[in-house]
């Protein structure tokens, strides 16, 4: 066990037992466990396969390529409209979770199967593919998904160019939260946001003339 996962779950505002329960299925299933994105991820090779997280209504447990599982007993609920891969089920006690642990060992194991095999969710291919981080940073980020979805596809498209541009997965993360605030604002990764530009919304760079933060990093 991964004592970074354990003081995750002891500081915990709440889900704990939950959160523990959960753990110890999936840690049952033979998942690596480690710290990403600040939550508890679980992994098969360096690949994520599980994400545990704890939100106000709810904890979830979140499988990365969930759309390839089948779910007869419908369990797996989308983060959000535009998520195309990330799947997830809510849990609020831990008498839920018992009831519904052979399942969700079943949905784990199909999990680890479907990547040892190498397949993969086919992503629409009308826009850039989402990355896995972006995909996983919105689904436990709902004020961050709503801004993002709230773009114009214009404005969608620059940042997923400027995401997938990076070839290692921890430049993609920090790159995304790196844009966080910008899309939050409604703005563009080329947009002005110091209000010194001829050309708005586009930055032309009138902000290098301005000393201090009156610029558009």
């Amino acid at each position: 066990m991964n004592p970074a996962i354990d003081a995750f779950i002891s500081e915990a505002p709440q889900w704990q037992p939950e959160l523990k329960a959960l753990r110890r299925i999936v840690l049952d299933c033979g998942l690596t466990e480690e710290l990403k994105w600040g939550q508890p991820c679980y992994t098969h090779k360096g690949h994520n396969i599980i994400i545990l997280g704890g939100f106000k209504a709810h904890c979830r447990l979140m499988f990365v390529n969930g759309s390839l599982l089948k779910d007869p007993q419908n369990l797996l609920q989308k983060p959000g409209e535009h998520t195309q891969a990330g799947r997830y089920i809510p849990f609020t006690s831990v008498k839920e979770i018992k009831a519904l642990q052979p399942e969700l060992t079943r949905l784990i194991h199909d999990a680890i199967a479907n990547e040892k095999a190498g397949v993969k969710p086919e992503y629409k291919t009308t826009s850039e593919p989402f990355p896995e981080e972006l995909e996983t940073k919105l689904s436990k980020d709902p004020a961050l998904e709503e801004a993002f979805t709230a773009l114009t596809p214009g404005r969608r498209r620059a940042y997923l160019l400027h995401f997938n541009a990076a070839k290692q997965s921890a430049t993609r993360a920090s790159r995304i939260e790196a844009c966080r605030p910008r899309i939050l604002a409604g703005k563009g990764i080329h947009d002005c946001i110091c209000g010194h530009s001829k050309k708005f919304p586009a930055c032309d760079g009138s902000h290098k003339s301005f000393p201090g933060d009156f610029k558009c990093p």
